[in-house]
């Protein structure tokens, strides 16, 4: 196999890869970093090691780590790949040994079919974080210094994929988790994790399907799991069609069940037809369950198989589902494109009034400000970048001691592609229209990417 054609988009401009793991204290800093606010903002993407083979997607990439460490009104700044087990065999050898998701598994590839890339989620929980990919284990990183210590095996408990959006419940330290499967049944495990680190279950959920879900919800109460029309079929490859195919006409469905329920107590939901890569939040509200996502009308996974105008726009949007009637309520919340949702990690599962996504600049990954939602009042409010600045996810670093919910700072890279240089951005999450409190100059282009999280001081005194 060959090794990818030069002219992919996602190896050009500032989604390319860089080459070099740096560090560097003593940022320049534009504006001033606040006194309270310290910790660190660390975000994974793809950058592959070496000349992809075959044809490279976006979500292909090795996993690395980007971090700016905050402390006294300084930062410093360092990268460092996932040291996943595919990292490193490709490492040994000198070049590439596994292609990506738009080429057939590598059934006869003697280091196994696929390559566990740990690039697109990040977790804190319980004293670790964790870098995370959908269909493989999560790896631990140490922090601050982002070096990988291995797969998280949770006491040797944890044996099969692990979302890449678990859920850390603020009330009661659990982690929730689900992960999918598509050679066999049963397609959909669903799990939870103590505090501590201890498994408490892992039950089979029934789907008739595979269908690859990337993200789910929790509440007090519930958990929310999804079964869309993106569906895996490999006998449609011998008809000459993609596997992975948006089934028109075919109803999203929801299924709520009790945290620590099985397959026995899960009640489905239908509602239109949709795909949803990532949700913002969910909670109860009197019989029914609210939730926030940012929806797409479908979705297609390869290239020059588009049909619907709106395909792959995702939009804020919402639903209620009725636990007493078995009513479902939904609607549109916003026409503009957005995506990579997030809210004050304090109200995961809880009623919130606030939410920000990253507002898409085009239908390429790129994303030109952000838009904080006030679902109390209906309203909602944009902070632009500017001329010819691109971002990516975005969260929230809460201020120590905040009543407030939305008192504290949304942090973001920028690529300032007139400058040709990445920032990080510090932005008060009260104040969207002004200017960033902060702005951190970065020693070294940081290629767009995936998800984003902030580790606060006491869970990197934690870490040690």
């Amino acid at each position: 196999m060959t090794t990818t054609t030069k002219f992919n988009p996602y190896l050009m401009g500032n989604f390319a890869p860089v080459s070099k793991e740096i560090t560097a204290d003593n940022l320049e800093i534009k504006g001033e970093l606040p006194r309270d606010l310290s910790g660190m903002y660390v975000r994974n993407g793809p950058n592959p090691q070496f000349a992809p083979l075959g044809k490279y997607d976006w979500m292909d990439g090795d996993g690395m780590l980007h971090g700016v460490r905050i402390s006294g009104g300084r930062a410093e700044y360092r990268n460092r790949y996932v040291g996943t087990g595919g990292f490193e065999v490709e490492k040994d050898l000198g070049y590439a040994v596994w292609s990506g998701r738009l080429e057939p598994p590598q059934m006869n590839n003697p280091y196994g079919p696929y390559k566990n890339v740990a690039n697109n989620g990040l977790i804190y929980h319980n004293g670790k974080l964790l870098a995370l990919w959908e269909a493989g284990l999560p790896y631990e990183v140490r922090v601050p210094s982002l070096e990988t210590i291995g797969p998280y095996l949770c006491d040797g408990y944890l044996d099969s994929a692990f979302t890449a959006h678990p859920k850390v419940d603020p009330m009661t330290g659990e982690l929730i988790f689900f992960g999918y499967a598509l050679d066999a049944p049963p397609y959909l495990k669903y799990g939870v994790i103590s505090s501590n680190g201890e498994v408490l279950q892992t039950v089979p959920i029934d789907v008739p399907v595979p269908s690859g879900p990337h993200d789910f919800a929790i509440t007090k109460n519930y958990t929310i799991l999804m079964d869309l029309p993106l569906r895996f079929r490999p006998e449609r490859e011998e008809q000459g069609l993609p596997a992975w195919m948006f089934e028109t006409g075919v109803p999203s469905r929801f299924g709520i069940l009790p945290r620590y329920g099985s397959n026995e107590d899960i009640r489905w939901f239908e509602a239109q037809p949709c795909y949803i890569n990532h949700i913002l939040n969910a909670y109860e509200y009197e019989d029914e369950i609210i939730l926030y996502a940012c929806r797409m009308s479908s979705t297609h996974v390869y290239p020059g198989t588009l049909r619907d105008p709106n395909e792959n726009i995702p939009r804020m949007y919402g639903w209620a589902f009725n636990l007493k009637t078995g009513a479902v309520r939904e609607g549109m919340l916003d026409k503009r494109p957005s995506e990579f949702p997030c809210i004050n990690h304090r109200f995961v599962g809880g009623e919130m009034r606030y939410g920000y996504t990253s507002r898409m600049a085009s239908l390429r990954p790129l994303f030109d400000g952000i838009i904080k939602y006030d679902f109390a009042t209906g309203r909602s409010l944009p902070h632009d970048f500017g001329e010819s600045r691109y971002g990516g996810a975005v969260t929230f670093a809460p201020r120590i001691g905040a009543i407030d919910e939305d008192d504290g700072w949304l942090l973001t890279f920028v690529y300032d592609q007139k400058e040709k240089r990445s920032e990080l951005l510090v932005i008060d999450a009260q104040d969207m229209r002004g200017e960033p409190v902060a702005r951190v100059i970065l020693p070294q282009r940081v290629p767009y990417g995936f998800h984003c999280t902030w580790v606060s001081e006491m869970q990197l005194i934690a870490n040690r």
